[in-house]
């Protein structure tokens, strides 16, 4: 599983992770909007800390800069 996310992306992911997390947590608590932001929100986090995202990878997508030598 090579990563194919980006660190820009990566704190993009984890700050929406939060934002969504306080939302489902504080404001849609006990609904059913909240569970689901809660759900993306913890999706989000999982991939913003391992860098891999499914998504991009049956896309073909990848925003991780590419290593060219020098």
């Amino acid at each position: 599983m090579a990563s194919n996310l980006g660190w820009l992306d990566r704190l993009i992911r984890l700050v929406l992770a939060a934002l969504l997390f306080y939302l489902g947590w504080f404001v849609f608590k006990g609904s059913g909007w909240g569970l689901g932001l809660m759900v993306v929100a913890g999706v989000l986090f999982i991939t913003g800390l391992v860098g891999f995202c499914g998504l991009y990878q049956l896309l073909g997508i990848s925003s991780r800069p590419s290593r060219q030598a020098p």
